[in-house]
């Protein structure tokens, strides 16, 4: 299992269409993936568009990504880089 904290910094913060790129990365790799806030602790399927929305996260948000199993490396890493470079948003 990889798991680490990552900063949403984009200006808008998870909103849909951030949710969705999330969640077609998420998709293509065959790991599982578990994310939340890092104030919660309580993860949520990284897979589900409705549960990674209830995380209401928000521009400085820290939440925690984990992933586990086959790709879990390619999976974390491909996920951060969305995370880290405001999910490929012009702002």
């Amino acid at each position: 299992m990889i798991s680490s904290r990552v900063i949403i910094v984009n200006r808008l913060g998870l909103h849909a269409r951030a949710a969705a790129k999330f969640i077609k990365i998420a998709k293509s790799y065959s790991c599982a993936i578990r994310i939340g806030r890092a104030d919660d602790l309580e993860l949520v399927d990284g897979k589900s568009i409705m549960r990674l929305m209830t995380l209401v996260a928000e521009t400085g948000t820290v939440l925690v990504l984990e992933t586990e199993g086959q790709q879990e490396q390619s999976a974390h890493d491909a996920l951060t880089e969305l995370i880290e470079n405001k999910f490929w948003e012009s702002e």
